[in-house]
């Protein structure tokens, strides 16, 4: 709850400042542009392990500010700061593995007893929120009537700032019962997108924001330290599968 607060807090300064900016902009040169998102994300989990697949997706939501420097008339450059909001997927160990103990800190956190030994056939749900950093260039058409098309590729630098996971068809704890595993994942994101839509002038210096994104992670979500996995007739090993996020994007702003 005090990081949700501490999160919200930071966003309603940032917008603040925005507004602040935007207000300011008509004072200087008209190469500085600011606005918001409030894009609808749907996220999932991958492995490089073939005994550990997605299984199902996290609906969430990216809020939060944009700048944009255009250096030429139909090109910029874009940076911003905002949250996204469930982040993640989840993680379906199959039942090959006779044990499977990869949240055992977590779990000793959060529940009095804990199995001693946790067999394969469960998923791992991961309830993530970010911070984010993009940076990335904006690619423009010349404009049709209101109406410009664009291509938005961009790097994301992700600052955790919650983690929370749940595991489902366990009888040892409730599908519903979510738990701090921020011991379990690292802290820090970098992934990269590809994005592309429409951008519609409803004034001189007002437009609405359109489209659909791709975004996946380059760096490795969950942090395998002090985690095993046991297969019948194989010594157990370390789970040092990488773990990372893709999610699509349905891109929603307002830029002034």
């Amino acid at each position: 709850m005090t990081k949700n607060f501490t999160s919200l807090k930071g966003l309603i300064l940032g917008l603040s400042l925005l507004f602040t900016c935007a207000g300011l902009q008509a004072q200087f040169a008209g190469d500085l542009k600011f606005g918001i998102q409030l894009s609808p994300t749907f996220s999932g989990m991958t492995t490089n392990d073939n005994l550990i697949n997605r299984d199902g997706s996290n609906l969430g939501l990216k809020l939060g500010v944009i700048g944009e420097y255009y250096f030429a008339e139909t090109y910029s450059i874009h940076t911003g700061l905002g949250f996204h909001f469930n982040a993640g997927g989840t993680l379906f160990y199959e039942d090959q593995y006779q044990k499977v103990d990869i949240w055992a800190e977590s779990l000793d956190g959060a529940l009095t007893t804990v199995p001693d030994s946790i067999a394969g056939g469960l998923a791992y749900k991961y309830d993530l929120q970010y911070l984010e950093i993009p940076l990335g260039l904006t690619l423009r058409t010349r404009e049709f009537g209101y109406i410009r098309y664009f291509v938005r590729p961009a790097i994301h630098l992700g600052i955790l700032t919650q983690s929370r996971g749940s595991i489902k068809n366990a009888g040892f704890i409730s599908d519903e019962e979510s738990f701090d595993i921020s011991k379990e994942t690292n802290s820090f994101n970098l992934g990269w997108s590809l994005g592309g839509g429409i951008e519609y002038s409803i004034s001189e210096s007002t437009s609405l924001i359109g489209g659909i994104a791709f975004q996946s992670g380059f760096a490795d979500v969950t942090t395998d330290k002090g985690t095993s996995l046991l297969r019948e007739g194989r010594n157990p090993t370390e789970d040092d599968s990488r773990g990372k996020i893709n999610s699509l994007v349905i891109m929603l702003g307002v830029m002034f």
